[in-house]
């Protein structure tokens, strides 16, 4: 596989958002440097050795300045790994390839991985509780495991589930279907209304009135009116 050349403009794209679903390597490199001439095909070995499971971009410091500086980077070669967005491991300098490999192969999913991952793909309820015995903060387990028991009615199981994690848009919207249940959209009105006058006083209201607007999403046109409804009757 060949090493993408990424520039300022295009890091966000090929690097920030493909490292949310791909380990990616980064190679901050410049054509008088002798170490990166060195460095730069032992990396791209590697990487092709990984079958696609990491990616390799590589940044001419001189022509991308910006990135230069956002990595803060002292001398070259440099080389950065990304995970979901963020670093997660990095190095200076030019290494031999055997230490180039442990480099990447870190970053490399676990068997343990794969297989949490081919369980939570599987998705059913026996393979989520598996994925959650063998990871048992694993999110999108969890998330998964939550919805097919707030389907199946188990509503104070999902909640308990839920409750091991922290807080996410997903798990607020789960959470919100094991509370209130999945009333029909034009039933929201009447119980928003009914519960507003209450939401002050009574923090069962208050917490259905949230749940409610949490299962309407914000791309309901009446989410916003009836969040800035709860503000003025809150404060």
């Amino acid at each position: 596989m060949t090493a993408i050349d990424v520039t300022d403009a295009t890091f966000e794209t090929d690097v920030i958002e493909k490292s949310k679903s791909v380990p990616v390597v980064v190679d901050l490199w410049a054509p008088w440097c002798g170490p990166c001439k060195t460095l730069g095909p032992i990396i791209e070995r590697v990487v092709d050795a990984t079958d696609g499971a990491v990616v390799l971009v590589k940044v001419n410091v001189d022509e991308n300045p910006a990135l230069s500086q956002a990595f803060q980077v002292q001398s070259i070669p440099a080389v950065y790994a990304m995970k979901d967005g963020a670093i997660v491991n990095g190095f200076t300098g030019s290494y031999p390839e055997h230490v180039v490999k442990e480099f990447v192969e870190s970053l490399l999913p676990s068997a343990s991985d794969v297989a949490v991952s081919e369980l939570i793909t599987a998705g059913d309820e026996d393979s989520l509780r598996t994925a959650l015995e063998m990871e048992p903060g694993n999110e999108d387990a969890i998330v998964a495991l939550g919805e097919l028991l707030v389907a199946a009615g188990d509503t104070d199981e999902a909640l308990q589930l839920l409750a091991r994690i922290p807080e996410s848009d997903r798990t607020r919207k789960v959470a919100a279907s094991a509370r209130v249940g999945h009333a029909p959209s034009d039933d929201y009105d009447e119980q928003l209304t009914a519960l507003l006058d209450d939401v002050k006083t009574d923090d069962d209201a208050r917490q259905k009135f949230i749940d409610i607007l949490e299962l309407m999403g914000a791309d309901d046109p009446r989410t916003a009116d009836y969040r800035r409804k709860l503000t003025a009757r809150l404060y």
